[in-house]
C-alpha cells in the first residue's frame, strides 16, 4: 500500500533517522494499520503538502496519512472520504514561565503570535475579536512566533499541542494558559460541521470516494486500535496524549 505524506521532518508526525527509517506518530500508525489489515508491506511516498490530495486522485498513492483534518468542506468540495478519526488537534495559549498572564482574561491589551493561514491563527484572531488580546502577529513558520516570544516582541503564542510539543525541544521555560481551545468552523460550513459525528480538529486517513471496501477495512483497524489502547500508547509515546483524545466522536449535545 502506497501512502502519501506531506509532513516529513515535522515532529512528532514523521521524520527519518540517518538510516532512512521513519519515526513518529504517522510511522507508528501506518505500521499498525499495515499489520492489522493483513498487508505484506506499505510505504510512504513523500510529497509536498499541496499535492497529497491531487496525488491521491491521480492514483499515485492509495491513501493519505498526513495529519489531514476531517472537515465537511474537504469531503464535499475535495471529493474525498475520511476514515474515523485517530487524533485531534486543538490550540493552547502559551507564555513564558515568568509571564504575568495566568488566564485568558489577562491577555487583554496583549499581542498574540501565531502562524499565517493556520487554524491556530484563526483562534488567535477570534480571541482578539472577543476582547482577549489587542492584536495578532502572524508569522510564516511555526518556530517564528516562539522566537518572537523569547525576544519579548509578543506576549503569548497560540498554536496546537503538536506544534507546542515540537517547539519545546528548542524553546525552554514555556507553560500553557487555561485549557485547550477547540477549533470553530467557517461560518459557511457551521451547520454541516454541527451535524458531523466528529469533533472539528480531528484527523483521519483520506481515501478516494470509490474505495469503500478499503475505507471499511481501515475503519475496522482504527476502531480496534482505539478499543485496545494502541492509539493511546502511540500518542503517549510522543507526548501528545491528553484525555480529549478519547473523545474524538461527539456525544449527544456536543458541538
Amino acid at each position: 500500500m502506497r501512502v502519501g505524506n506531506g509532513l516529513l521532518g515535522a515532529h512528532p508526525s514523521l521524520w527519518q533517522d540517518h538510516d532512512g527509517v521513519y519515526h513518529g506518530i504517522d510511522a507508528d500508525l501506518l505500521a499498525e494499520l499495515t499489520r492489522r489489515m493483513g498487508l505484506p508491506r506499505s510505504e510512504f511516498v513523500i510529497t509536498e503538502w499541496s499535492t497529497i490530495v491531487p496525488g491521491l486522485k491521480a492514483r499515485r498513492w492509495d491513501i493519505v496519512l498526513s495529519d489531514v483534518h476531517i472537515t465537511q468542506e474537504r469531503e464535499v468540495m475535495g471529493h474525498v472520504r475520511f476514515s474515523m478519526p485517530y487524533f485531534m488537534l486543538y490550540d493552547y495559549v502559551i507564555v513564558p514561565q515568568d509571564s504575568p498572564i495566568h488566564s485568558l482574561a489577562d491577555l487583554k491589551g496583549r499581542t498574540i503570535g501565531s502562524v499565517l493561514g493556520t487554524n491556530d491563527s484563526a483562534t488567535a484572531h477570534r480571541l482578539v475579536e472577543q476582547g482577549m488580546g489587542a492584536a495578532v502577529a502572524d508569522y510564516d513558520t511555526f518556530g517564528d512566533p516562539f522566537l518572537a516570544l523569547r525576544n519579548k516582541q509578543i506576549d503569548a503564542v497560540v498554536v496546537d499541542q503538536g506544534t507546542l510539543h515540537a517547539q519545546q525541544a528548542h524553546f525552554a521555560g514555556l507553560r500553557t494558559v487555561g485549557g485547550p481551545i477547540f477549533y470553530t468552523p467557517k461560518p459557511k460550513w457551521a451547520s454541516a460541521q454541527a451535524a458531523a459525528p466528529y469533533r472539528l480538529g480531528s484527523e483521519g486517513v483520506v481515501v478516494r470516494p470509490a474505495c469503500t471496501d478499503l475505507l471499511a477495512v481501515i475503519n475496522h483497524a482504527l476502531e480496534d486500535m482505539h478499543e485496545d489502547g494502541t492509539i493511546r500508547t502511540i500518542l503517549k509515546r510522543y507526548g501528545v496524549w491528553e484525555p480529549q483524545q478519547d473523545h474524538l466522536v461527539k456525544t449527544s449535545g456536543q458541538d
